[in-house]
């Protein structure tokens, strides 16, 4: 008895019935916009270099598509629950309603966990930029209140991603409409950006500087993309929209396999230029 209450599983009405309080005002578009402001976040202009001089090389733009089609696996199957159970809750919720509810109470708190640290890594890449900037205008922030939690070492905690971590959770209390305008805004910034500095890097690219293209081999490359498998996380943040959704049987398989193409575009592009910046540098000394 016990045993089968643990695999009890949830019905789908009681799921839609909950859901009925969501407005239905998100679009694929609005979709792909929520997943690469979550996929796409400080690292880029750093993790692909990181990456490269330590297993990679050049061969950094292989690693990111060998992560993008592991990915893959995932997101369709993410894109293919999230449009036949169209429910809050993304992976608990379908947990809960294919394998039973201890399935879904896993499922629920890896997920948080995984939020969790993609969270703490954003902000606090978040704070790092943000000391970096105000020094230019020679102001300093505290150590005390910049580094991580280490009384030891007489530090206390990072008091900027603190305080991103608490707008960011006050701004998506506020809804989801105004939450999708001002995510909606920072992705066009964000890649704005990330274009301009494709264009301009662009005018330096010269084949000939990447050899050896994967000077740590093909071990090198797959290393690089089970370490770069972690710039993906996020994408699977657009099915926990799926109540929010109109039409979700057409727009999530969109909004998700989208986020994931578009992101994976994005980092290659970078990581060409990047890297090819880096070793014409080291050619100019």
């Amino acid at each position: 008895m016990a045993i089968s209450r643990l695999f009890r599983r949830e019905k789908l009405d009681n799921y839609l019935k909950s859901d009925q309080h969501f407005a239905k005002t998100m679009s694929a578009k609005d979709l792909m916009s929520l997943g690469i402001g979550a996929v796409i976040g400080t690292g880029i202009f750093i993790l692909p270099g990181t990456i490269a001089a330590q297993y990679s090389g050049p061969g950094i733009v292989l690693s990111f598509l060998l992560a993008a089609i592991v990915c893959s696996t995932a997101a369709m199957c993410y894109a293919e629950f999230a449009s036949v159970l169209p429910v809050a809750g993304s992976a608990y919720s379908y947990g809960n309603l294919v394998f039973g509810e201890i399935i879904g109470w896993v499922l629920g708190w890896a997920l948080i966990l995984e939020y969790v640290l993609a969270v703490a890594a954003v902000a606090n890449a978040f704070g790092a930029y943000f000391k970096s900037f105000v020094a230019g205008f020679h102001l300093t922030i505290p150590t005390a209140v910049a580094g991580p939690f280490d009384p030891a070492k007489g530090t206390y905690g990072n008091l900027v991603a603190i305080l991103v971590v608490f707008l960011i959770s006050w701004l998506l209390n506020r809804g989801m409409r105004e939450s999708m305008r001002i995510n909606n805004a920072i992705v066009i910034v964000k890649i704005a950006i990330i274009i301009l500095f494709v264009v301009v890097g662009a005018f330096y690219v010269r084949p000939e500087n990447w050899q050896p293209f994967a000077p740590f081999g093909s071990a090198g490359i797959r290393r690089g993309a089970a370490t770069v498998f972690f710039a993906y996380l996020g994408f699977d943040v657009v099915s926990s929209s799926a109540a929010e959704v109109k039409n979700p049987r057409r727009n999530m398989p969109i909004g998700i396999i989208g986020t994931l193409v578009v992101a994976t575009i994005l980092y290659m592009l970078v990581a060409i230029v990047l890297t090819h910046g880096a070793l014409h540098q080291a050619q100019r000394r």
